[in-house]
């Protein structure tokens, strides 16, 4: 079989069941497909579909219709590489639920004013560079111990934690690429076990936000510069890297890369994203790779 199709439930919501997994064998084969055994990846949680005889799209068109009134994520891809040899990822409203700047907002009592411009910039509407200079110019002066004290506020999305530890444990670089700010990035990515971080870096003064940021600031071009430059320094392509993100200044490393996942995504994200997690935790990375959850690796 030269395709696989995976599905993915949220089992704390609605298990997976062999019903479902049968009506998607049904769908691709009424398509023209020809479809090989179920293989069950996690129980009651996630299945793989193997395939040929229909494009990809077409397979995941079929099975949608066919499971349209149920809380599944689907993808269809090749067989061949479906396993990636390296992860990019978005922190903000993707590995940790905060947006940060918006958390800091709160202390000087901006949050809804400076919310109202990090969600138009993260759904494409603003420019990403100028609207975060315009956001933490507002921030002037805000003491340092502010910002730690927001930090130990950071949560972990489910199955943050555990998604990079596995890969890392399959020798899988994993690189936290953040248009957020390292102060925050560095604690994330020593928490969740990421290889490196890259992220912007706020202007401290005498103990206090001095309302800028270091340039160049990382922006969505910067991000899929990362992709392609961490790629080549492991002489693959961007075919051969997951990324996952759930802003418009994702959108550019989501497509270029073998596996882009709008995580949650903002509708314009979601709309032009190849793949999604629209109901399963992070883990759902793990699924699309073939990962079973026996090879999970264990939360310390």
């Amino acid at each position: 079989m030269a395709f696989v199709l995976t599905l993915i439930a949220d089992p704390s919501r609605r298990k997976l069941s062999a019903q479902a997994v049968d009506a998607a064998r049904t769908a691709l084969t009424s398509g023209g497909g020809n479809v090989g055994p179920s293989d069950w990846l996690s129980p009651d949680e996630a299945c793989d579909l193997p395939f040929e005889g229909l494009s990809t799209l077409d397979a995941e068109r079929l099975v949608r219709e066919a499971l349209r009134d149920l809380p599944v994520d689907l993808a269809a891809q090749p067989l061949a590489g479906r396993r990636k040899a390296l992860l990019l990822a978005d922190m903000e409203s993707t590995i940790i639920a905060e947006e940060m700047l918006d958390e800091l907002a709160e202390t000087v009592g901006l949050r809804d004013e400076i919310a109202e411009v990090t969600a138009r910039a993260m759904s494409g509407d603003l420019d990403f560079e100028e609207a975060l200079e315009a956001r933490v110019a507002k921030l002037a002066g805000l003491p340092l111990g502010e910002v730690e004290r927001a930090a130990e506020r950071m949560t972990f999305n489910p199955g943050a934690r555990s998604l990079i530890r596995s890969l890392r444990a399959a020798g899988v670089p994993c690189i936290l690429v953040s248009g957020g700010f390292t102060i925050f990035a560095d604690l994330v990515a020593e928490a969740c076990g990421f290889s490196a971080v890259r992220a912007n870096v706020l202007e401290i003064e005498a103990g206090k936000l001095s309302g800028g940021v270091h340039k160049p600031i990382l922006g969505r071009k910067a991000k899929l510069d990362a992709l392609e430059r961490l790629s080549a320094e492991l002489s693959v392509t961007p075919a051969a890297a997951c990324t996952v993100g759930d802003g418009a200044n994702d959108l550019a490393m989501l497509n270029a890369a073998g596996l882009g996942v709008a995580y949650r995504g903002k509708p314009a994200v979601r709309a032009a994203a190849r793949y999604a997690l629209d109901v399963a935790d992070l883990t759902g990375l793990l699924f699309y790779q073939g990962y079973r959850r026996a090879d999970f690796a264990e939360l310390g």
